[in-house]
């Protein structure tokens, strides 16, 4: 998660040291916070980032299992002096200043087959920065006491059949290689067919200091047997990644985080969302990311009032200390709220000892009719653990959500 950055921030990270999420969740605001991923771009009320522009915007599978890069995309980067096959053979390794694309428009993410195997995603990390919450000291706004630990409890196994919305995202930064945990949601445009994953905006963009994460992808149901993490060494992608691996082509967050949003102080995270279009790494059946997990949580940017929610749950692959991030937990709990500045909305914030590398996970409600529906995602916590806050979902998060359906509604 991301720093509340009170204590610690919901970070993603397989091996997170400490985790600020609670990684990053926000907690106590004398806490140390860390933080958890990064943001997305921006359009007019939210950042927004386009891998080539609408249909040709995706590498598509040739029929015989090649990824073929579209002269579209191709072209694109190009424009920001990237060699498609260099890129591909390694240098999105580069992260010099000038080449680090921050700009909504900038974003490229082609795809490289192959590159997230199982060994990779087992050791992508949640590259941790942590800050005193004396440094949130003042008036913040309307704030609960700091709620009681809630113990995280496994999910138990088949991951598909018990929260089949839920998986990772991977990517990688200059800290290294990257994880944070995210959900299906559905989309207005294409009933029963979305393509669209809700995670916190620091897990796919860096913030006011960076810009676009690369390589990002989803995996969802990651681990489905709920296998430890020696079962898994040498294991084959299949049997961590069941559903396939699935690459985002756009992705978008708001302005707020790409101006905002930095490593200490929860600067941002009110607005630590982001949504990501995916596509399948080998082109598949034609089926779309709902259809091939059989569902899709629909998402209430109406920001009921703490009053109103009665619990919580919130789910993750936590993978600091004493979690490895190999498997799947949940916390329930009924919210409370933290403030940060009063000027922002106030956040949800609720018991947990989820760790770094829950950033981004869902947090699910019952809705007005009676169904689950995601009311937040984890963005911070403290450093300790013990609690995770997430943003309030309302306008912004709308228009984001909004933005990223309307782009490809015609598609």
């Amino acid at each position: 998660m991301r720093p509340i950055r009170p204590p610690f921030i919901a970070r993603g990270g397989r091996g997170a040291r400490r985790t600020t999420f609670p990684v990053p969740a926000a907690v106590g605001l004398a806490m140390a916070l860390a933080l958890t991923a990064t943001a997305c771009g921006s359009g007019s009320d939210s950042g927004g980032s386009d891998a080539g522009g609408q249909s040709s915007a995706s590498a598509t599978d040739d029929g015989a299992g090649k990824i073929t890069i579209p002269d579209g995309l191709r072209d694109k980067i190009k424009e920001h002096g990237i060699d498609i096959d260099k890129w591909k053979n390694g240098a999105w390794k580069n992260w010099d200043k000038d080449d680090w694309l921050r700009e909504a428009e900038d974003y490229v993410n082609p795809i490289i087959e192959g590159l997230w195997d199982a060994d990779r995603m087992r050791d992508a990390d949640d590259p941790q920065k942590s800050v005193d919450a004396n440094d949130l000291s003042g008036d913040q706004g309307v704030t609960d006491p700091t709620p009681r630990a809630v113990k995280a409890k496994a999910v138990p196994p088949a991951y598909h059949a018990n929260a089949p919305e839920a998986g990772k995202v991977f990517f990688d930064a200059p800290e290294g290689t990257m994880v944070c945990s995210a959900t299906v949601v559905a989309d207005p445009a294409h009933p029963g067919k979305s393509n669209l994953v809700w995670t916190a905006g620091h897990c796919v963009h860096a913030g006011k200091k960076g810009g676009w994460y690369r390589n990002i992808a989803f995996v969802p149901s990651y681990n489905n047997a709920a296998r430890s993490s020696a079962q898994l060494e040498n294991a084959p992608r299949t049997e961590v990644a069941p559903y396939g691996v699935w690459w985002g082509d756009w992705t978008q967050t708001s302005d707020q985080w790409i101006a905002q949003g930095g490593s200490t102080g929860g600067d941002g995270a009110p607005y630590d969302f982001a949504v990501i279009h995916v596509t399948p790494e080998k082109g598949g059946s034609g089926k779309s990311l709902e259809e091939t997990v059989g569902s899709a949580l629909p998402v209430d940017f109406d920001a009921p009032a703490v009053s109103q929610v009665g619990s919580i749950t919130a789910t993750g692959y936590p993978a600091a200390s004493p979690f490895d991030g190999e498997t799947m937990y949940q916390c329930q709990d009924e919210p409370g709220r933290l403030s940060i500045v009063r000027s922002d909305p106030t956040m949800y914030r609720i018991g947990c000892t989820m760790t770094g590398g829950s950033s981004g996970g869902g947090w699910v409600a019952t809705g007005s009719d009676g169904n689950p529906t995601l009311v937040s995602n984890t963005s911070i916590g403290p450093v300790s653990s013990g609690w995770l806050a997430g943003p309030r979902l309302g306008k912004v998060a709308k228009s984001v959500y909004d933005e990223v359906s309307g782009k490809y509604a015609g598609q």
